[in-house]
């Protein structure tokens, strides 16, 4: 495994491919330009395994206390996300307060984003098997227990190997990214007659 995650460090891991009829080529071409222009991106997703207030933002906070880059680390995977590739007015930290989603800013098809910047492509493998669920209702779980069917991002720990989990999992990272705060957060599209 590549040194940018060290034992005790958490991390996000999310698998990654087309999403919103946009291929993971040209996602990685405009989020850079992106962190270019603007000096950070936002990373659309779905899901509640990775809720930004829930999960996500409580995990980067803890995680930051530690002086340590927050990684996302990615892995390339085949996906045929067709959703209408709308891409989001605007974005809140906390659900409540909202603000326009900054020009030259666009995230597509997405109920949430990660606010990232530094993104590269970086190839090493992770272990899932030496990997704890960080927060939420399965805290301590192996990450190759919990990362299977349609989980497919998680808050993660690298830790020590779990002898009581027979089975082990390697991932191939292959894209980078540091989380920036406020981390993660919500998006909409502006309510009707504003």
């Amino acid at each position: 495994m590549a040194d940018i995650i060290k034992r005790g460090q958490g991390f996000l891991y999310m698998k990654v491919g087309t999403h919103a009829q946009e291929s993971l080529e040209d996602i990685i071409a405009r989020k850079t330009k992106e962190i270019e222009d603007a000096g950070f991106a936002m990373w659309g997703y779905g899901g509640n395994t990775c809720h930004p207030a829930r999960k996500v933002q409580p995990f980067a906070r803890a995680c930051a206390m530690t002086g340590s880059p927050i990684y996302l680390c990615m892995e390339k995977m085949d996906s045929k996300h067709f959703a209408e590739p709308l891409a989001a007015d605007e974005w809140s930290a906390d659900g409540v307060t909202w603000q326009a989603v900054p020009t030259g800013i666009e995230v597509r098809g997405s109920r949430y984003a990660l606010v990232i910047n530094n993104l590269r492509a970086e190839e090493f493998d992770i272990s899932l098997h030496n990997t704890r669920v960080a927060i939420g209702d399965c805290v301590g779980q192996a990450g190759s227990r919990y990362i299977k069917g349609r989980v497919d991002k998680a808050c993660l720990e690298l830790a020590e190997p779990d002898l009581a989990v027979p089975e082990d999992r390697i991932v191939r990272i292959n894209l980078v990214a540091e989380l920036a705060d406020p981390y993660a957060v919500y998006l909409r599209n502006k309510p009707s007659g504003s």
